[in-house]
């Protein structure tokens, strides 16, 4: 048990260590749904805490993050989109979904570019680029430029921030 453990954390730290800030490249992100426009919302920590789980609230409201390995979204391998957990705004496709071996489900490339923010992150002792919904302001996790083609970006986000909508 004492193995495994150690195992996921040298992993985590490892991963962490290993990557550096990502570039935007996200001009070739296509705009031609209607779920891709944005809608604000705005609600209190009382309202957020009601409407999400404890760990849904540590990482989309404190941006937290969960254990690596963790997320049955990190293996998931159906078609299909998934959503922001806390305003069900569409943010990755399954389609540029990919196995990264960090323990955290990862894409290459967003569904749509304006329905994520990217901003500079300086915890941890470095610069790293956060991605949180543009629509409710959620932590979903980090964008690194170690991933691969065709835009060299890997999106590694926390399992919890989001929800799987499968293709019908």
């Amino acid at each position: 048990m004492k193995t495994i453990r150690l195992i996921t954390l040298m992993s985590a730290f490892f991963g962490v260590l290993s990557c550096s800030q990502a570039q935007k490249n996200n001009a070739d992100v296509s705009d031609a749904s209607s779920d891709a426009t944005p809608r604000q919302v705005d609600r209190s920590d009382a309202e957020w805490k009601q409407l999400l789980t404890a760990q849904e609230y540590y990482v989309l409201r404190e941006a937290g993050t969960e254990r690596p390995f963790s997320s049955p979204l990190n293996t998931n391998k159906k078609s299909g989109i998934y959503v922001c957990a806390a305003c069900k705004t569409p943010l990755f496709s399954s389609d540029t979904k990919f196995e990264s071996g960090t323990g955290w489900p990862s894409f290459y490339k967003p569904l749509y570019a304006k329905n994520i923010q990217e901003k500079t992150d300086r915890s941890m002792g470095m610069a790293r680029t956060e991605v949180l919904c543009e629509v409710c302001g959620g932590h979903l996790g980090h964008v690194f430029d170690d991933g691969p083609k065709p835009t060299g970006l890997r999106y590694c986000l926390n399992g919890v921030a989001l929800n799987f909508k499968p293709k019908k």
